[in-house]
């Protein structure tokens, strides 16, 4: 299975970017579809994009504005978030599973432990 590091939360204000990193171990990564997850307090976790090995996704809330890469070489996947409002405000997840459609669909097999993101208004 494989191990997921988050890293580059932190507290921007309303319009402000910043690029959350996930380091990932113990797999051979580009076989999998990677996934960023967000969890307001109070909310659901929710999905907010997904890659796999040509296709990305992203929600409609995020769109335009979130953009997710990932490096088969540094074994990373990114996400840009530009624009950033503070209803962005959450702790964001990284997830790792063999299918992009189960990330698209919600869930996936490996997690991170998070990564605070914090928009001021």
């Amino acid at each position: 299975q494989v191990q997921l590091v988050e890293s580059g939360g932190g507290l921007v204000q309303t319009g402000g970017s910043l690029r959350l990193s996930c380091a990932a171990s113990g797999g051979t990564f580009s076989a999998y579809a990677m996934g960023w997850f967000r969890q307001a307090p109070g909310k659901e976790r929710e999905v907010v994009a997904a890659i796999g090995r040509d296709s990305t996704w992203s929600a409609n809330s995020v769109r335009g504005r979130f953009t997710i890469s990932r490096d088969n070489i540094q074994n990373t996947v990114f996400l840009q978030m530009n624009s950033l409002k503070p209803e962005d405000t959450a702790i964001y997840y990284c997830a790792a599973d063999p299918r992009f459609h189960t990330i698209v669909g919600g869930t996936a097999a490996s997690w991170g432990q998070g990564t605070q993101v914090t928009v001021s208004s």
